[in-house]
C-alpha cells in the first residue's frame, strides 16, 4: 500500500465518537461532581434560612429571604476565632510531627534490612483496621494517669508515633526510588539519617504535601478526640460548632450551626485548592509496587 492510499487518521465519524465520548465523560464527571457538592450547597441553603423554614414541612427548599446575618451571628455568638486558632494549633502541630515521623518510618521500612521486617509491617497495616473507638478509652486513660488531660500533649505524641497509612504512603514511595542514589551515598561517607535528610526527604514533596493535607484534615475534623480530652476553654473549633450554639431550653439552633458549619468547613476547602497539584501527585507517586 502506497502513502497516498493510506486510510485518513481521523475521519468525519471517528471525530464524531471522540466527541460522543468526551461528551459522556464530563456529563459523568459532572454529575458525580454535583452528587458531592449537594450536600454542601444544602448546608450553605441552611445557613441562610430562618428556624421556621428549617422546621416547614414539607421541605422549604429556597429561604424566602436570605438571611446573611445568620454568618455574623455564627461568628460572634461564640470566640470562632478562638475556636478556630486552638483547632490550627493542634491541627498544624499534628500534621508537621505525623509527616515527619511518618516519612521516617516508611523510609525505614523501604531502604533498611531487619528480621521480621515484613511481618512488622504488616501488623502495622492491620493496625488500620482497628476502629478508634476500641482504643479510645485506653487512651483516655493512659493520657488521665499521665497529667495530659486539657493538654494539647496528646497530639504531640500522636505526631511522634507516625500513622499507618501515611507510613504506607511513604513506604510506597522511597521503595521506588534508585538504589544508586543510596548507594553513591553510602561511598561518600553518609550514614542513613543523612541519607533520609538530605536526599530522599527532599524529593519525596509530593508524598509530604498529601501527607500533610492528610493529617491537618485529619486533625481539624476530629470531634471525638477533643471532645474527651479538652475543657470548653481549650477546645477546638470542630467541637464547638456542635455544642455551643443551643438556646436557653438546651435546643440546638440549627441555622447558626449551619452557618458556622460552612465556616468550619472553607479552610480545608481552600487548602485543598492550593495544594490540590502536590496532593494528587502525591497520591499517584505512592501506588502499589
Amino acid at each position: 500500500m502506497t502513502a497516498t492510499s493510506l486510510p485518513p487518521t481521523s475521519s468525519p465519524d471517528v471525530r464524531v465518537r471522540v466527541r460522543v465520548r468526551r461528551l459522556t465523560l464530563y456529563t459523568v464527571l459532572v454529575s458525580v461532581a454535583g452528587l458531592f457538592l449537594g450536600p454542601f450547597g444544602w448546608l450553605v441553603l441552611s445557613g441562610l434560612k430562618t428556624q421556621g423554614e428549617l422546621a416547614a414541612s414539607p421541605v422549604h427548599w429556597l429561604p424566602d429571604v436570605f438571611q446573611w446575618h445568620n454568618f455574623a451571628r455564627a461568628f460572634t455568638e461564640i470566640d470562632f476565632l478562638g475556636y478556630a486558632r486552638n483547632s490550627l494549633i493542634i491541627a498544624l502541630v499534628y500534621a508537621t510531627l505525623v509527616t515527619l515521623s511518618s516519612a521516617w518510618v516508611g523510609f525505614g521500612f523501604a531502604r533498611l534490612d531487619a528480621p521480621g521486617k515484613k511481618v512488622l509491617f504488616g501488623v502495622l497495616l492491620g493496625s488500620m483496621m482497628l476502629p478508634q473507638m476500641v482504643t479510645l478509652l485506653p487512651t483516655y486513660l493512659i493520657f488521665a494517669k499521665l497529667g495530659m488531660v486539657d493538654t494539647y500533649w496528646p497530639w504531640v505524641l500522636w505526631g511522634l508515633s507516625a500513622a499507618p497509612y501515611l507510613v504506607f504512603l511513604f513506604r510506597q514511595f522511597f521503595a521506588g526510588m534508585p538504589r544508586e542514589l543510596e548507594e553513591a551515598a553510602i561511598v561518600d561517607g553518609c550514614g542513613y539519617a543523612s541519607i533520609f535528610w538530605r536526599i530522599f526527604l527532599p524529593q519525596s514533596w509530593p508524598v509530604l504535601s498529601a501527607s500533610f493535607i492528610i493529617a491537618f484534615t485529619w486533625t481539624w475534623g476530629d470531634y471525638i478526640a477533643p471532645q474527651l480530652l479538652l475543657s470548653t476553654d481549650r477546645t477546638t473549633l470542630a467541637v464547638a460548632v456542635m455544642t455551643a450554639y443551643v438556646n436557653e431550653g438546651g435546643t440546638p439552633v440549627l441555622e447558626l450551626q449551619a452557618a458556622a458549619s460552612v465556616m468550619y468547613v472553607v479552610p480545608i476547602l481552600l487548602i485543598f485548592l492550593v495544594a490540590q497539584r502536590g496532593f494528587v501527585a502525591g497520591m499517584s507517586t505512592s501506588g502499589l509496587k
